[in-house]
């Protein structure tokens, strides 16, 4: 389930394309929360087919609190830069 290096260069380059950072930022939020989201996706697809593994719905509800903990900080920083993540990553809040 884990994401390989070149699809996770893929979504650094793209989310940095996006959001404007430098090519090889991985380190900011915004980064951190396309990789998160990307894998959120997999993993919620795995999940409906494989209802019974709670070992990674463990993992799956970590990675949403880890997101949402990033989106409340990028929040609290910039409103700007926070609402662009959730129209580029079509996010609910």
């Amino acid at each position: 389930m884990a994401l390989l290096a070149a699809e996770k260069a893929d979504i650094v380059s793209k989310a940095n394309a996006a959001f404007g950072l430098t090519a090889g930022d991985t380190g900011s939020p915004e980064v951190q929360i396309s990789l998160l989201t990307d894998s959120i996706v997999r993993l919620t697809a795995h999940l409906k087919l494989n209802k019974q593994d709670k070992h990674s719905r463990y993992g799956l509800i970590k990675m949403v609190s880890k997101r949402r903990r990033l989106l409340n900080y990028l929040r609290a920083q910039s409103v700007a830069r926070y609402q662009k993540v959730l129209a580029e990553l079509d996010l609910r809040r």
